[in-house]
Formats: structure tokens, C-alpha cells, sequence
């Protein structure tokens, strides 16, 4: 994971979640090369908070397989917390996809979403997209009808935090 993400991902979480709450929280795309490389798991590893990847294939930081890039069989309303990053992009269908973390995400739960927006290419195995503001505010509010609590760019990331209903 770039330091830009990491950064973001630090501040959503000062600004966003209490460490002394019971959280469960999903981590999307999270497979990283190995153990050295950055990922967001050890920024989660509070005493109250469960942190759980999931990632199409088994690996470094996966701790449910996916079935499919749109149904990672996961039980519905399960997640106090959804985070992605750096694999949005990665996603063809990114509609199915945001409403994966929607039934997957439990009511009054919140979502981080970071991607990139100015990147090169980088397949893995595709590359499909950057993201804007505005599309980011599209799958969070229009297609999931989230309450959007932030939407900005920052560095070379798009970032999204956004609250399900009650």
C-alpha cells in the first residue's frame, strides 16, 4: 500500500472509529505480497476491534476467500466497519461491487473507500478505472444510499467515507 493511503487511512480512523467500541471490520481487496509489505491490518489491531480481509485468492492478510468477486459469502448486515483500498479500480462491475459492501455493511455501520485517481496502469490482473469525487458520491449515495460524511481527493487518491442508514 502507498504511504498516501496508509496516511488516509490513519485519519479515518482517528476522526471516525473509538477504540474502546466492539467492531467488526472488513477490509476489502486485502491481499498483499507478504508480510513486510504495508497493509492497513496493524493500523486494527486494537483489543476491541476484529479485523478480517477478504480477497479473491488466499494469501498474506486473507483471512475469508472470496467466492466471487461479487458474492464473497459472507453473512449480510456482519461489519461494523468495510474498508478498501487500492482495489476499486481493480473491480469491472464497481455497482455490484458497492452493493456487496452494502449487504455486507450492518445499518448505522460506516465505509472507507480509497482509490486511486491519478495512477499508471497497473493490471492485476486488470485495471479498470480511476475514480473522481463524483463517482465516488454516486456509488456511495445514489447507488447504496449512504449518508455521505466525506468525499475528497487528496496525494493521488480519492477517498469516500460514507454511514448506512439506522
Amino acid at each position: 500500500m502507498h504511504e498516501s493511503s496508509m496516511n488516509r487511512m490513519r485519519e479515518f480512523i482517528d476522526e471516525f472509529l473509538d477504540e474502546n467500541e466492539y467492531l467488526k471490520i472488513l477490509d476489502v481487496g486485502s491481499w498483499c505480497k507478504n508480510a513486510e509489505y504495508p497493509s492497513y491490518k496493524s493500523m486494527f489491531n486494537k483489543p476491541k476491534w476484529q479485523y478480517q480481509g477478504v480477497d479473491l485468492r488466499a494469501g498474506c492478510n486473507v483471512d475469508i476467500v472470496a467466492k466471487d468477486v461479487y458474492d464473497w459469502g459472507i453473512e449480510p448486515l456482519f461489519y461494523d466497519v468495510i474498508i478498501s483500498g487500492q482495489c476499486l479500480e481493480h473491480v469491472k462491475d464497481v455497482k455490484n461491487w458497492i452493493q456487496q459492501i452494502n449487504k455486507c455493511l450492518k445499518p448505522n455501520g460506516i465505509v472507507c473507500i480509497i482509490a486511486p485517481w491519478k495512477w499508471h496502469e497497473h493490471r492485476h490482473p486488470i485495471d479498470c478505472w480511476r475514480i473522481l469525487p463524483d463517482g465516488m458520491k454516486f456509488l456511495l449515495k445514489d447507488v447504496c444510499e449512504f449518508e455521505i460524511k466525506k468525499v475528497f481527493m487528496q496525494e493521488i487518491d480519492c477517498i469516500g467515507i460514507a454511514q448506512k442508514a439506522k
